[in-house]
């Protein structure tokens, strides 16, 4: 501590061993030298008015003069304020730090202990293993980490960022100069070399494999943050989105990959992550894979159960019943990683890997039950794997019960060889649902009864996410009923909805008659299957026309078809006509 001692016991103190480190002013030196005397004998925090009186005098507020010293102080980065609310220093009126409370820096400290701050990096020399070099690296995120906080403090010009920036040029100059001595191969290094990542893209890489390591809090996974890390201003940051967003190489070259996920204020916010297999190769370099990992859609092919959806829409796309959207947005909070390791942490879950829910979509024909599970799926990055229960009977007659098991035994075998967690999706699953008979009729009723009980025990057993769609909920048996944690209820639209709906639907570039108005079409109580069929079929009608134009009575006389029943709504959309 003989630099403490020196600095609080020098009468000259511009010949002290700590002041030519300071940058500072002999006035401001005094400053810190009343402070360190206080902070020695337990007085940790001043305020700024008593501190300046204490130091030039309270005659003629003359104090008020020196409040600039104040200001330099906080921003050389030798004091902060203890405030919850700390000014940001740049932008704050001097006059606003009179009343403020301040206390030492730890870079002063450390200063004052070490007698200097200059980085003294060891010897250099090569990498003995690719530990060596990852501690290296995530030092480095760490200072990158370091210069974003001081500049989100509005401290830009202060001395303690150009001490920073000082740090980090000498430890990647360490780095470059270690790795060129090393002989061996080192992983993550060659990893980056052949993945040709640009400066800011090797940042955010880096960032994002440390969070892997550590483990924490992963703040640092958000996008705002890794955005933050490799921009000086509003305007990089802007510019350095496009590293983060579809197209760009970190993305495009399944690098790294991200998770949509509901923020507290109800937007969406993504939190970006390393996609499996470039960890791997990364922190077990020595383990190779024996078995390269499947794609889901090419074991599809060898299986006749299920079809595979990769799905295109998110929930942004559909038009929902507002109560609708409120139950699917709180769904996907609950299925928020970070919200499910809440629930570990509480002994609610016992396992913090993956994500378990049994949802059940029930409402009539065309109410986008079937649009939405795959727009569910798309918001949380997963393929589908889809069967229709409608066919169960009849694919596999005589054979319905052993059936059924083989449909979550092929999901599981699928899942277990991709290593993926594609959601399963039981299409029109009445008759699964349904109530099960007394067990007083004849064979098929036994049947069907066995049939149920057996999915009664493969959804109990479940492990994923399920969804299972429904017309009528009311005829569900309540054991099925007990086991779905989730049931939301899919209404026809209103009128609004519809008016949405035609707008949406509506061919782009096709002619309409100048006085078309689509309020008149949302006045027909429809569904938006229902509307979508139907402008196919208008489509069709109008296309066969010499002078091919789209009317509102065009529409209206489709919509009268449907209405009476001409033709099936549940037949392929756009048929021809006989």
């Amino acid at each position: 501590m003989k630099y403490l001692i020196e600095f609080v016991e020098r009468g000259d103190i511009e010949k002290s061993t700590v002041f030519p480190h300071l940058k500072c002013s002999t006035d401001e030196a005094g400053i810190l030298q009343v402070m360190v005397r206080r902070y020695i004998t337990g007085q940790e925090d001043s305020g700024v008015l008593e501190l300046l009186q204490e130091c030039f005098g309270a005659e003629e507020y003359g104090y008020l003069a020196r409040l600039n010293h104040i200001k330099n102080l906080l921003e050389l980065g030798w004091i902060t304020q203890q405030s919850f609310t700390p000014l940001k220093i740049s932008e704050a009126c001097t006059l606003e730090l009179l009343n403020a409370t301040v206390t030492l820096s730890t870079p002063l400290l450390r200063l004052l202990e070490l007698g200097s701050l200059e980085m003294t990096l060891p010897e250099t020399k090569p990498y003995e293993d690719h530990l060596e070099y990852l501690q290296d690296q995530f030092f480095r995120i760490e200072l990158y980490q370091k210069i974003s906080t001081v500049r989100h403090q509005g401290n830009e010009q202060s001395l303690s960022i150009h001490r920073l920036q000082h740090k980090l040029e000498l430890l990647e100059k360490r780095i470059g100069e270690r790795i060129a001595q090393t002989t061996t191969e080192i992983a993550l290094e060659k990893y980056i070399r052949d993945s040709e990542l640009e400066g800011k893209e090797e940042v955010i890489f880096l960032a994002l494999l440390k969070e892997e390591y550590n483990a924490g809090d992963s703040s640092l996974r958000e996008m705002t943050a890794l955005i933050d890390l490799i921009s000086t201003d509003e305007y990089d940051r802007i510019r350095n989105r496009s590293l983060l967003e579809e197209g760009s190489k970190l993305l495009s070259d399944e690098i790294i990959d991200y998770e949509e996920m509901l923020n507290p204020f109800g937007g969406i916010s993504r939190a970006f992550y390393i996609v499996d297999e470039v960890l791997q190769n990364i922190m077990h370099p020595q383990k190779k894979k024996k078995v390269h990992k499947l794609k889901l859609d090419m074991l599809i092919k060898e299986q006749d159960i299920f079809e595979l959806v990769d799905p295109r829409t998110s929930l942004d796309d559909v038009v929902l019943n507002p109560s609708t959207r409120k139950v699917l947005d709180n769904l996907m909070h609950q299925m928020d990683k970070q919200v499910v390791q809440r629930l570990v942490s509480w002994g609610i879950k016992t396992k913090q890997q993956g994500v378990d829910a049994r949802i059940i979509f029930y409402g009539p024909p065309g109410t986008g039950k079937t649009m939405t599970a795959y727009s569910l799926a798309k918001s949380l990055k997963r393929q589908v794997l889809s069967f229709d229960c409608s066919k169960i009977l009849s694919m596999y007659v005589g054979e319905s019960e052993k059936n059924v098991r083989k449909i979550f035994d092929t999901y599981k075998e699928l899942t277990e060889k991709t290593k993926t967690e594609p959601i399963l999706m039981l299409n029109e699953a009445d008759q699964f649902l349904s109530a099960r008979s007394s067990g007083t009729g004849g064979s098929a009723e036994q049947m069907h009864n066995q049939m149920q009980n057996i999915f009664l025990e493969q959804i109990e057993a479940f492990r994923g996410v399920l969804i299972a769609t429904t017309n009528l909920l009311e005829n569900i048996d309540s054991a099925f009923s007990r086991r779905f944690n989730y049931k939301i209820e899919f209404k026809r639209p209103d009128r609004d909805q519809r008016r949405v709906l035609w707008e949406k639907m509506l061919p782009k570039n096709a002619p309409f008659e100048e006085e078309f108005d689509v309020n008149t079409l949302s006045e027909y109580n429809l569904s938006g299957g229902q509307i979508n069929l139907i402008i196919k079929n208008t489509a069709f009608a109008v296309a066969t026309m010499e002078e091919p134009k789209f009317t509102v009575q065009a529409f209206v006389e489709e919509i009268e078809k449907e209405k009476r029943g001409t033709f099936d709504s549940e037949k392929s959309m756009g048929f021809l006509k006989g």
